[in-house]
């Protein structure tokens, strides 16, 4: 019977659920928590706690050793910035978190406003998206941004863990607002922003 374990990292939990792949049935499911914190509209979480609450999730269903295929799915547009061993620089901000809105109002603008973003890249930024997330870190805590050596989203950091690869996924990445649904690839001009200056290397 092979078992493949989908996983759900979501905003204050990680859920496992295993499936027979020949039948479509549940096999069985594990469940831990992790703790959001923040005030002021900030909403950060460790990344290790996802990396620990996925490993205690795959223990509760007692077949993790059995596992054939895993994927992992979760919650968008947060920014988890790494050193170049892989490790968490600082928390990660969530999609709730709020701190970066003036970041937003101001990336918004540069462009000439809603209509240019809409039309070139497929969304207007707001405060959820990661590429806001990563301005208010340049003005806010330039040292942790200089630091980093890669840019994931939360459910691609647990992805990478898993494999070694850094990889996303078309989905995520078009709502990080660096992504161009128009041309399919990273805008370039978002990244060559002021408030950006993002090596494509990074992503």
């Amino acid at each position: 019977m092979p078992l493949v374990a989908g996983v759900d990292t979501s905003t204050q939990s990680t859920k496992v659920v295993l499936v027979d792949a020949e039948t479509g049935a549940t096999v069985a499911q594990g469940r831990a928590a992790h703790e959001v914190t923040g005030s002021g509209g900030a909403r950060e979480t460790d990344p290790e706690e996802w990396w620990s609450a996925l490993r205690d999730a795959l223990i509760q269903t007692g077949r993790a050793a059995q596992v054939d295929a895993i994927s992992v799915a979760g919650q968008q547009h947060g920014l988890v910035v790494l050193d170049g061993a892989g490790r968490p620089l600082r928390p990660a901000k969530l999609w709730n978190d709020t701190t970066s809105a003036e970041d937003a109002r101001r990336l918004v603008e540069a462009f000439g406003g809603p209509s240019w973003w809409a039309e070139h890249i497929g969304l207007v930024p707001v405060a959820s998206f990661t590429a806001t997330k990563w301005a208010w870190l340049r003005r806010v805590e330039p040292a942790s941004a200089e630091a980093t050596r890669a840019i994931r989203l939360p459910h691609d950091f647990l992805t990478e863990r898993l494999t070694g690869a850094g990889v996303t996924d078309r989905g995520d990445a078009s709502g990080t607002a660096w992504w161009s649904t128009a041309t399919e690839s990273y805008a370039e001009e978002v990244l060559d922003h002021s408030s950006q200056r993002l090596d494509r290397s990074l992503l």
